[in-house]
């Protein structure tokens, strides 16, 4: 699909890219000036050293302010800037445990998993099974209750345990 010409690339029409031959006139100060000729309101858009700006072009006849079109984009970006820092990004950090995992490895990853939690991170906690475990599932269920039960403070279990292939899952989120 080619790009279409009369629309610039993004995606706002200013000056001499205003298709309709009359528009409604916004001034820079707010003011409505009403509806005016096309060419006479980017006469009037020249005149102040502004730009001529389709705010809406669906309404009938199209909405044009007079601005600062630089400027406006500028606003834009920072808009957007300011809203991309504020948005959290949570991610999910997965701890592998076996059903014979010894005492001290096993707190070795409850630190890791409560330091996860507490930095806002959500914890996928996979018991996976080699060989013949796969028999005892039981014990791998044993490890996720304990995790559980020592995490109760921190965390809440966002997924249930479910078993899938040679592998057990469960997910925890931070209590808030």
């Amino acid at each position: 699909m080619r790009p279409r010409r009369d629309v610039p690339q993004d995606g706002v029409r200013r000056n001499e890219m205003i298709r309709a031959r009359e528009v409604r006139v916004i001034a820079a100060d707010g003011e409505q000036l009403g509806i005016l000729q096309r060419n006479d309101a980017i006469a009037m858009a020249k005149e102040a050293g502004l730009d001529l700006v389709e705010v809406s072009s669906t309404s009938e006849p199209p909405v044009c302010r007079i601005m600062d079109y630089g400027k406006f984009k500028y606003e834009q970006q920072k808009k957007k800037q300011e809203a991309k820092k504020r948005q959290a990004v949570v991610q999910i950090k997965e701890i592998k445990v076996r059903p014979k995992t010894d005492d001290h490895d096993y707190e070795t990853k409850i630190r890791h998993i409560r330091r996860f939690l507490e930095d806002g991170d959500r914890c996928k906690i996979t018991v996976f099974f080699r060989g013949r475990e796969i028999v005892h599932k039981d014990r791998g269920l044993a490890i996720l209750d304990r995790i559980v039960q020592d995490l109760a403070d921190v965390a809440k279990v966002d997924q249930e345990a479910r078993a899938e292939g040679r592998t057990l899952q469960m997910l925890l989120v931070p209590k808030k």
